[in-house]
C-alpha cells in the first residue's frame, strides 16, 4: 500500500500569520509536524504543500520535501488534492494538518488503518472520547456522531445529541486529521460547498451532504492544535513542563 502524507502549510493565516514558522522549543512548527509524519511507517513519502517561499525555504533547510502549490486554494484539502495529482502511484493520501505539532506516529497509523487492512473507504478521520464535562458545550470541540459501522452521521460544534434519555451513545471528539482514497480525493476537490458545511464552518460536512461516507477511526486522546498565539503559548508551556 502506497500512502502519501501531505502537510498543507499556509503562511498567510488570517488568525495567525506566519504560523508554520513559529518556533516551538528549538524547531519551527512545520518541522515538528514533518518529523512526526516521517516517523509513521505507513507513509511512503511525506511532503509539505505550500504557496509560500518562506515556508518552502524553511522546509528545505531542515532537509524536508516540499511542493509549491497555487495561492488560490480556499482550504488545506484543495492544496493536498493538487499535490496528490503529482503522485499517481499513491493509493491513499493523508492530510496531516500543519498546525498539529504534537501529532504522533500512532495516531497517524490509526488514521490510515482501514487502508492498511485492505479496505478502500472514501475517506477516514480520527476521533477520541469526548469529555462530557468540559467539551460537550464547547463550540471549539467538534462532536461527531457515528453509526454502528463507525461511519460518521454528523459533525457539529453544537452539543449533540440531545440527551432526553441518559445513556451511552456514539458521540466523540473529532480531531482534524483526514485520509482519502486517491480517486475520491480528486472527486472531492470538485464538490461544491454545501449548506450545512457553511452553517457549521466544518468542511467535512461537504462529504456527507454529497452522499459519500467517512470512516471514523479511534485514538486515545486529543492533542493541542495551534490556531492562535494563545495556543502557541500553551504549547511552549507544555514543553517547558515536559508534558509532551
Amino acid at each position: 500500500m502506497e500512502i502519501l502524507a501531505v502537510i498543507p502549510a499556509r503562511y498567510d493565516s488570517q488568525r495567525f500569520p506566519g504560523k508554520p514558522l513559529v518556533m516551538i522549543k528549538d524547531r519551527p512548527m512545520v518541522q515538528w509536524v514533518y518529523e512526526a509524519a516521517q516517523s509513521c511507517p505507513a507513509f511512503s513519502k511525506v511532503v509539505v504543500a505550500t504557496d509560500s517561499e518562506l515556508v518552502a525555504n524553511c522546509v528545505r533547510e531542515f532537509g524536508g520535501a516540499v511542493e509549491m502549490t497555487s495561492s488560490a486554494h480556499q482550504t488545506g484539502t484543495d492544496r493536498v488534492a493538487e499535490v496528490a495529482q503529482r503522485y499517481p502511484q499513491m493509493q491513499a493520501i493523508a492530510n496531516v494538518q500543519g498546525d498539529q505539532p504534537f501529532v504522533t506516529a500512532e495516531m497517524l497509523m490509526q488514521l490510515v488503518s482501514p487502508y492498511l487492512e485492505g479496505k478502500a473507504p472514501d475517506m477516514t478521520t480520527l476521533a477520541c472520547p469526548l469529555d462530557q464535562e468540559t467539551d460537550y458545550f464547547n463550540p471549539n470541540a467538534v462532536k461527531v456522531l457515528c453509526d454502528r459501522n463507525n461511519r460518521a452521521l454528523y459533525f457539529s460544534r453544537a452539543p449533540i445529541p440531545y440527551f432526553r434519555n441518559q445513556g451511552a451513545v456514539p458521540v466523540f471528539h473529532h480531531l482534524g486529521l483526514y485520509a482519502f482514497r486517491r480517486d475520491f480525493l480528486a472527486d472531492y476537490a470538485q464538490l461544491t460547498p454545501t449548506p450545512l458545511e457553511q452553517c457549521e464552518g466544518l468542511e467535512q460536512l461537504r462529504v456527507l451532504e454529497h452522499g459519500y461516507s467517512i470512516i471514523v477511526c479511534q485514538t486515545q486522546k486529543a492533542v493541542l492544535e495551534i490556531n492562535t498565539p494563545a495556543d502557541l503559548l500553551q504549547a511552549k508551556s507544555l514543553f517547558a513542563k515536559s508534558i509532551v
